[in-house]
């Protein structure tokens, strides 16, 4: 291990093998970190924080503090789980669960650009991008590969769907579809997300049937209507986007005309 003598390390911090701290990093109690993983000059790892492997956590960055939430106790045990291979640039923040028992969970791959944000509770999953200074409030679910984009404000109890992108400077308040991109205040769906789906190995036929999909659901066919065909298209993508549209308790952004 690599670690600067100006960190500061509680005595009963979990470190894993080839561990790299720099100067005047802190690691609080009850901290666990994974192999490989790089905390850079003046960040901070607190309390209840489990971390997996070959993460890199830039300068000025806070993981795992307490959350922004008047229910919030001191005494609350909750924690904060970051998986493998995530990239936290620099002054992003992340906060722990606001009850006892709960937890603000970070998937696997994932880049957080400078001074994003993930509030209490949050569940953001796979290979997802924050760009910069962007902010999801507590209690959202963003799915696998989504791309946020710099100083977009999301809404909480709000669903970002897989593999889609939010426009810049974008207020989401309301769950926003799977494949497609969302953007303007509020934000309303703009299209079908293509330059991500293409680069994510999505085929010409998937993206035929989700490109049907879209002009339902824009077109004046009632929304029961629209989706009982969109789950007869023989298509695992539409069925998904029908299924998260179905499992919508904020309402969904609906495409503009």
């Amino acid at each position: 291990m690599n670690i600067h003598p100006s960190a500061v390390i509680a005595a009963d911090a979990r470190l894993g093998a080839n561990i790299r701290i720099g100067p005047f990093a802190v690691i609080e109690e009850d901290v666990v970190l994974g192999d490989d993983c790089e905390i850079a000059a003046h960040a901070v790892i607190k309390r209840h924080t489990r971390m997996g492997a070959r993460n890199r956590i830039a300068e000025h960055a806070v993981i795992g503090g307490d959350p922004q939430d008047f229910k919030f106790k001191a005494d609350c045990l909750s924690y904060t789980e970051i998986g493998d291979d995530n990239w936290l640039r620099e002054g992003v923040t992340v906060h722990r669960g606001s009850r006892d028992g709960s937890t603000t969970r970070l998937g696997n791959g994932c880049f957080l650009m400078a001074y994003s944000h993930i509030a209490h509770d949050c569940v953001v999953g796979n290979q997802v991008v924050m760009a910069n200074t962007a902010g999801i409030a507590g209690e959202v679910l963003v799915h696998d590969r989504a791309f946020i984009s710099a100083a977009v404000t999301v809404h909480q109890f709000c669903r970002i769907g897989r593999n889609a992108m939010i426009g810049l400077s974008a207020k989401v308040v309301q769950d926003a579809l799977p494949f497609c991109i969302t953007d303007g205040n509020p934000g309303r769906a703009r299209g079908l997300n293509l330059v991500g789906l293409r680069r994510n190995g999505f085929g010409a036929d998937e993206i035929r049937a989700l490109k049907e999909a879209y002009r339902l659901l824009y077109s004046r066919v009632p929304l029961a209507e629209a989706l009982a065909v969109m789950k007869e298209m023989n298509s695992a993508a539409v069925a998904e986007l029908a299924d998260f549209i179905a499992g919508s308790k904020r309402g969904f952004a609906h495409p503009t005309r």
